[in-house]
């Protein structure tokens, strides 16, 4: 833990990026696996601990010093495991605060053991851990515990760092990323140019996905509408389809999400009807009797390890197809976006795949044409518009100018703040995530306010600033890092949709909330009634 602490306070100090490349070229070079392997999965967020969560640590904190103390100092520092590792009566009460009075854990040792003990033994390993280190390894414990670093590293900044290593483009670290594990012994054998790893390169990987810009209708009209197409941006979530053969002659198949995680056993019914080897780019729904289903049904099936046969009965799965970045082994990434459009469209008229169709390219005679088509999308339950260039070639990541969002407006309602919750990073010090409410009758048929969503974007730094100070002054209530508050301001909420949910007291959950204004001038009692937001239900 030691090294690994060590890099995570030299990272944490160092503002240039440069810096922080150069301190994380060095840790990979010089740490031996698995420490180092399972340093780049904290680092790029690819670890899970699931026995650790921050309850714990104010738990064993609040045991060995005054629970108010701790209170009050977390409340000051504003981040659990500074302010944990800090006030902790280690090997620091009687010498050198930094230096433990026993032999501490390696990385890889602390990893491992917490995977492998039981939830009840957790507490007593880490207290022990932490009785033997100093303030700094405590906080990267601490740190690697709770899954907040907050040291300005994000996961493209370390597959850089590993690109440097191993003295090629970041692009093709990315290309096999997604075919690795921790603690990536294979990848550090693949980088370093060695033999006694199998060949990560023939998996069936994901390539990382183009993604577009927002536009908006001014800067739209900037564009030249001959040299672009356009297509409806269904509502859904992002996928590609993966099938190569092995070296057996095996069709291996993967379904992979945006962000490539591997979430095909969620989804057996989409891989089954993959026959074809091929890479697709296009938007998983639901389809019923034909049409996309709400995205509220796709939610039915997302996150699951298994579906039931209920499920896949009552939600049946569809992919709805963009684009097509490899055909029998061709690499197709490199051609313009209709030559793309050419293959994908052959290749569906003799293939016809279950649970596949095409996302139609939209005619369009000019963009007054076009912003006539997307005012009917929310009607339709379509999020917008994609634009795209017709010679774009199929980049990884989010290019300028290539392709565009025009997403639908959104919908507007004025709620009341009800809770609110210190924020992290920058905003460690500031109530910045905020719960807010509508009204409904009670069982008395008084008014009474109901939770309807969070946010935690939508102002500046300065309203959070105001906010803030209200929240301290307004607080009625406290529940752990949640202030309850004294119903007196009125948040103008955007967001994209409203479903019905089982698992919030209002019955009803939003999409994508964000604070569109603060109304200061807005008396409580004109916010809207919950009725409003269940007749948006679609």
């Amino acid at each position: 833990m030691k090294a690994f602490s060590a890099l995570l306070d030299a990272l944490a100090f160092q503002s240039s990026r440069n810096g922080k490349l150069r301190l994380l070229c060095d840790y990979f070079a010089t740490t031996p696996d698995p420490d180092r392997g399972y340093a780049l999965a904290v680092l790029a967020g690819a670890l899970d601990l699931p026995n650790t969560k921050p309850k714990l640590i104010r738990e064993l904190a609040g045991a060995r010093v005054d629970p108010e103390l701790f209170r009050l100092s977390y409340d000051y520092v504003g981040d659990l495991a500074e302010t944990a590792a800090l006030i902790w009566p280690g090997p620091g009460h009687d010498h050198d605060p930094n230096k433990a009075t026993a032999e501490s854990p390696r990385l890889s040792e602390v990893v491992e053991g917490l995977n492998a003990m039981s939830r009840s033994e957790t507490p007593a390993r880490i207290a022990g851990w932490l009785d033997t280190m100093g303030p700094t390894e405590r906080w990267g414990l601490l740190k690697l515990i709770t899954g907040g670093l907050r040291v300005g590293v994000s996961a493209r900044l370390a597959k850089t760092a590993l690109a440097q290593l191993g003295g090629i483009k970041v692009s093709t670290v990315e290309e096999v990323w997604y075919a690795v594990e921790p603690p990536y012994r294979e990848l550090f054998a693949w980088l370093e140019g060695r033999a006694d790893m199998p060949d990560i390169t023939a998996a069936p990987i994901f390539r990382p996905l183009m993604l577009a810009n927002p536009i908006d209708e001014d800067d739209l009209r900037a564009l030249d509408q001959h040299a672009h197409l356009a297509e409806w941006k269904w509502d859904g979530i992002r996928v590609q389809a993966v099938s190569i053969r092995d070296n057996e002659g095996v069709l291996q198949k993967r379904l992979y999400s945006r962000t490539g995680d591997d979430i095909g056993s969620a989804f057996p019914d989409i891989l089954e009807a993959v026959t074809f080897e091929a890479v697709l780019d296009g938007e998983l729904l639901v389809m019923k009797d034909g049409e996309a289903a709400p995205f509220n049904d796709l939610q039915q099936r997302l996150n699951r390890k298994r579906v039931g046969p209920k499920s896949l009965a009552d939600h049946p799965a569809h992919i709805r197809l963009y684009d097509m970045l490899f055909l029998d082994g061709l690499d197709l990434r490199d051609r313009p976006l209709h030559e793309r459009r050419a293959y994908l469209e052959n290749w569906f008229a003799s293939t016809r795949p279950k649970r596949f169709d095409l996302s139609p390219v939209l005619d369009f005679a000019d963009w007054d044409t076009l912003t006539e088509i997307r005012a009917g999308a929310r009607a339709e339950g379509i999020e917008g518009l994609m634009i795209k260039h017709a010679e774009s070639t199929y980049q990884a990541g989010r290019p300028r100018g290539p392709w565009f969002k025009w997403k639908r407006d959104p919908l507007l309602v004025d709620t009341v703040l009800m809770y609110a919750q210190r924020g992290h990073g920058k905003r460690s010090s500031f109530y910045s995530d905020f719960t807010f409410g509508c009204w409904r009758p009670d069982e008395n048929g008084s008014a009474e306010l109901v939770p309807v969503g969070k946010a935690y974007s939508g102002f500046t730094d300065a309203e959070l600033a105001e906010l803030d100070r209200w929240v301290r002054k307004n607080t009625t209530n406290r529940f752990g890092p949640v202030r309850e508050v004294e119903p007196g301001v009125v948040f103008e909420v955007a967001f994209d949709s409203v479903h019905p949910s089982r698992r919030h007291k209002s019955g009803v959950a939003m999409r994508f909330p964000r604070i569109h204004r603060i109304r200061w001038d807005k008396p409580i009692e004109e916010a809207d009634k919950l009725e409003s937001l269940e007749a948006l239900i679609g």
